[in-house]
């Protein structure tokens, strides 16, 4: 996003007239409440912060205002009206727009093409759009091609349209639901000014985040939901950060660990714990990516002469905004994709080409970046998850011996402090934190494993589940395992990695220290300013 003066709440910090009301806002899936009696206030001209970890209820509420569900108990006013939206349409319709988690564009369209799709009916005016497009660009720094292919953009420029979609709409209420999670550090403080330009041209915004800096940044008011619930409020987040952390993560800020303080964004905060520094280990070379390069069905460069050595015991953070090779790199590692050029040598066998039983038996275990695509069988219970790789061990005369599995598991949960009702429950019905620790469980006790890769490992969990994911990790790492770590989170990077690689339109552009003053300079470099 191109820079946008940055105004502070101090600017627009005069309270409007109330604009949306919850009043006892509640919704039961089944026998979970994901919101319980919620009372809540937004005011036009303000920016209303919610934070919570994983599961608090703050998407369930802001889908409840955009109309996706409705609520099974309590009211909600609009403008001092009666409102309660059947669908998102009447939500568009009553001046709410809402930018989603994840986006829903149409890759193969343009970019104008998709701000007309569905609001335009016969003649296509593209250079009408166009030029609207221009001038909204131009009043919140949001600079667009009009007619670029939405499938070429970077990941932060695709956020850019679906935000472009919204604004277009002139809304009285924007809601962005975890806004920042794939942005360069530069985008992300754009993005927040363009949130402040919002509600000081009068309208609402409420943002939902986790990230506590986010908040000092930007936020006029702020309300911390747990377990369906709200715990605490504040009228002025930007000097409340502690009260707001312990209403959240249930403990002071003072003496918080590193990687902890790095998932709020707090890692610069004094009171916190100082990060360890993380000095590279001598041991032998392990895993040698060697100029490996990838070409896509279509001919595209995804990796190009890609070259990076990991050493035992070592953790490489790759650092990277999404869509830069970090997806492919993943499946050659998993033996699930072959190179162009270049060879893939793990303790000196050269794994070019082999299958992924190759590689699982050459020691190689993977976390992958979507867990319930590939990194599991949701349907199947936690026993049969943790032993998807040697089912052949739990084998006998050609029969599962399912209670030998299931006393397995059942350790394996102990250890790794999977929480489930048992080895027998289904897997998809885990939270998103143990989903991925029993992940975890499976890949780090794979006999003879050398090297982990864990992709994204800490997409969607809560501070809690993020801490445990990390702690096994740096155990594995200690063990004499090289550790590939590959997250678009670059704070929890700097506070895990003993160095930080970045990659850029599938090459290695650069490397640095894991040290929290490297951080602006590896941003510059996810950039493409090497």
């Amino acid at each position: 996003m191109n820079a946008t003066p940055a105004l502070s709440p101090a600017h627009v910090s005069q309270r409007g007239a109330l604009l949306l009301g919850l009043s006892g806002l509640t919704k039961r899936f089944g026998a979970f409440t994901a919101l319980s009696a919620v009372d809540i206030a937004f005011h036009a001209g303000e920016i209303h912060c919610l934070l919570g970890e994983n599961g608090a209820g703050k998407s369930t509420l802001c889908n409840l205002v955009f109309g996706v569900h409705a609520p099974d108990a309590g009211t909600m006013t609009l403008h001092g009206a009666p409102y309660r939206p059947a669908g998102p349409r009447d939500a568009l319709t009553a001046g709410i727009a809402m930018v989603h988690q994840h986006f829903s564009l149409v890759e193969d369209m343009s970019v104008v093409d998709n701000l007309m799709l569905g609001r335009v009916r016969g003649v296509l005016d593209r250079r009408g759009w166009a030029a609207r497009l221009d001038a909204l660009g131009t009043r919140y720094g949001l600079e667009l091609a009009p007619f670029a292919r939405v499938g070429d953009l970077s990941i932060g420029e695709r956020q850019r349209v679906e935000i472009v979609k919204c604004l277009m709409r002139e809304p009285r209420l924007l809601i962005l639901d975890e806004p920042t999670a794939v942005l360069l550090p530069d985008e992300i403080a754009s993005l927040l000014a363009v949130c402040r330009r919002v509600a000081a041209e009068g309208a609402a915004v409420i943002l939902v985040t986790h990230k506590l800096a986010e908040i000092r940044e930007a936020a006029d008011r702020a309300t911390v939901l747990r377990q369906g619930q709200v715990v605490a409020t504040s009228d002025a987040p930007s000097t409340e950060i502690n009260r707001l952390v312990k209403a959240m993560i249930r403990r002071d800020l003072e003496g918080l660990d590193a990687t902890t303080a790095a998932t709020l964004g707090l890692e610069d905060e004094s009171a916190v714990a100082a990060p360890a520094v993380h000095a590279r280990p001598d041991g032998p070379d392990i895993l040698q990516i060697d100029g490996v390069s990838l070409r896509d069905s279509d001919g595209a460069l995804r990796l190009d002469a890609l070259t990076l050595t990991l050493r035992a015991g070592e953790i490489v953070g790759l650092a990277g905004v999404e869509g830069n090779g970090q997806s492919e790199l993943g499946l050659l590692l998993a033996g699930l994709d072959t190179p162009t050029g270049g060879r893939l040598v793990m303790d000196g066998q050269d794994l070019t080409g082999r299958t992924p039983s190759d590689f699982t038996a050459a020691g190689i275990g993977i976390v992958p970046e979507d867990r319930h695509r590939v990194g599991a069988i949701a349907d199947m219970n936690v026993a049969e998850n943790m032993f998807l790789n040697r089912t052949r061990a739990f084998t006998r005369f050609g029969l599962l011996q399912r209670r030998a599995m299931h006393d397995a598991g059942a350790e394996l949960m102990r250890r790794f402090d999977v929480r489930a009702t048992g080895p027998d429950a289904r897997f998809g019905g885990l939270s998103g934190g143990n989903q991925q620790k029993a992940v975890l469980a499976r890949e780090l006790t794979a006999p003879g494993l050398r090297f982990l890769l864990a992709a994204q490992p800490t997409r969607g969990l809560d501070v809690g589940a993020v801490e445990a994911v990390y702690g096994l990790i740096r155990e594995a790492s200690a063990r004499g395992i090289a550790v590939l770590l590959i997250s678009s989170e670059l704070d929890e990077v700097l506070a895990v990695a003993h160095r930080v690689a970045v990659i850029y339109r599938g090459r290695i552009v650069g490397e640095r220290p894991s040290r929290p003053d490297q951080r602006e300079a590896i941003g510059a470099m996810m950039a493409g300013h090497a």
